[in-house]
């Protein structure tokens, strides 16, 4: 039995190749267009603002994973 994925599969899970592929060119795009400093400055600035309180509480929940189980049952044992 071949337990390698057909070539055609577009099923890639956790890690796709098409996922990183894309979230590469973003980032490059991001860069080429020189906007990193300006995005760097505002994420400073909120940082450093009242919102910074709002940021650390997003953070934490962030960190706590799915609130509404909204990834119940998309990973199948097996």
């Amino acid at each position: 039995m071949d337990d390698k994925p057909k070539k055609d599969s577009h099923l890639e899970g956790e890690g796709s190749y098409s996922g990183t592929r894309e979230y590469n060119q973003a980032t490059s795009e991001f860069i080429r267009k020189g906007k990193v400093e300006k995005a760097a400055k505002e994420a400073k600035r909120a940082v450093d603002s009242v919102e910074a309180a709002e940021l650390r509480v997003a953070e934490e929940k962030g960190k706590q994973g799915d609130p509404r189980k909204m990834d119940k049952g998309a990973r199948r044992s097996g």
